[in-house]
C-alpha cells in the first residue's frame, strides 16, 4: 500500500531538509510520497522543497500563493495525495518521523487510525515550554471527560488514517481544533483506533506557530474547549 506523508510549511527553511531525509529514510523500501504544502513562505522554504522535487520524484511541492492555514493544507494534501494511507505531522522536527514504520505496521493489522500519543506509558511531553506542557495535559485530560477515554492524546498532530476514513470525515477547524474535531468523529463512526507512544520535544529551529504568551493560549484553548463541547453535545455529520 503507497504511503502519503503531508507536510505543511510556513517559514521552514531549516527544518524542511532534515525532517524529508528523516521521513525517506524511514519509509526506505515502502512506496511512499512526501507532500509538501507550502503558503508561499517568505523565507523561501517552498524554493528549497521546489529544488529538491526536481531531482525526486516521490517529493511533491503544492505552493499556494492565496490560500492559507493548517487544516485547509491538510486538506488539500490529502486530496492531491495518492496512497491508501496518509499521515501527517509538522515540519518543525518536534514529532519523530522514524515512528511512521510503526503507525504502518498497526494499519496492516487491521487498524483504520493510529495516533501518536504523548499520555500513554512509554510517552511524554519534554517540551522546554511549561505553559504548552500544562496546557495540552488540561485539554486533553477535560476532552477524555467529556468525548471519550478510548483516546488519551486529542491534540497530538501526529496521526496516521487510511484514506478511506479522510473521504468520508474532512479536516475541519481553524487550527489544532482540526485534530479533535477529525478523531473524535472517526470514533464516533466505528473506525478501529490505535495509539502509540511517542515523545514530543521542542523545535529546533524557528519560532512556535502556536499560541506564544498567555492571551494566545487562552485565545486557542477557548476554540479547544469549544469544539469538544459541540463535537460531544451538538455534533455535526
Amino acid at each position: 500500500m503507497k504511503i502519503s506523508v503531508v507536510l505543511p510549511t510556513y517559514n521552514e527553511r531549516e527544518s524542511v531538509l532534515p525532517v524529508i531525509e528523516a521521513i525517506e529514510r524511514s519509509l526506505e523500501g515502502r512506496d511512499h510520497e512526501v507532500i509538501v504544502v507550502d503558503d508561499n513562505s517568505p523565507d523561501g522554504t517552498w524554493k528549497i522543497v521546489a529544488a529538491l522535487a526536481r531531482g525526486n520524484p516521490k517529493i511533491k511541492l503544492i505552493h499556494r500563493t492565496r490560500e492559507r492555514g493548517l487544516t485547509s493544507a491538510f486538506n488539500r494534501g490529502v486530496a492531491e495525495s495518492r496512497g491508501e494511507i496518509i499521515s501527517w505531522l509538522d515540519c518543525d522536527l518536534t514529532l519523530p518521523p522514524e515512528k511512521l514504520p510503526v503507525m504502518l505496521k498497526e494499519i496492516e493489522n487491521g487498524f483504520d487510525v493510529v495516533i501518536g500519543s504523548r499520555y500513554i506509558p512509554g510517552a511524554g511531553d519534554a517540551r522546554k515550554e511549561r505553559m504548552a506542557v500544562l496546557g495540552s495535559r488540561i485539554i486533553n485530560a477535560f476532552a477524555r471527560l467529556v468525548l471519550t477515554r478510548s483516546i488519551t492524546d486529542f491534540t497530538t498532530g501526529f496521526v496516521m488514517s487510511r484514506k478511506t476514513v479522510w473521504d468520508r470525515i474532512k479536516f475541519r477547524g481553524d487550527y489544532g481544533e482540526y485534530c479533535i474535531d477529525y478523531l473524535y468523529r472517526a470514533w464516533r463512526s466505528g473506525y478501529k483506533i490505535q495509539e502509540i507512544p511517542f515523545w514530543l520535544t521542542s523545535r529546533k529551529f524557528g519560532e512556535t506557530k502556536t499560541a506564544g504568551n498567555l492571551v494566545n493560549y487562552l485565545r486557542r484553548g477557548r476554540k479547544y474547549v469549544s469544539i469538544i463541547f459541540t463535537s460531544r453535545f451538538h455534533p455535526r455529520p
